[in-house]
């Protein structure tokens, strides 16, 4: 089980978000995890990433594109 994440895997996460087009002064990533993971919209209308605690990092991390796009579409 995740309990924080780490500045290299917050690199992974920004480095998709990057090829994705979005500022990274308009994603947070908390450092500490959950479960389940999130993706949302906040009210000021910035992106937060919520890794998720239980899913292994890599695995995890193929599935945050799709989570973003469906947030991001809405």
């Amino acid at each position: 089980m995740l309990q924080m994440v780490s500045f290299q895997q917050i690199n992974a996460i920004l480095e998709l978000t990057d090829r994705l087009g979005l500022s990274r002064e308009w994603v947070e990533i908390p450092l500490s995890t959950a479960t389940p993971g999130v993706v949302r919209k906040l009210d000021n209308g910035k992106l937060e990433i919520v890794v998720d605690a239980d899913t292994p990092f890599d695995e995890w991390l193929t599935t945050l594109e799709a989570q973003i796009k469906r947030v991001t579409s809405s």
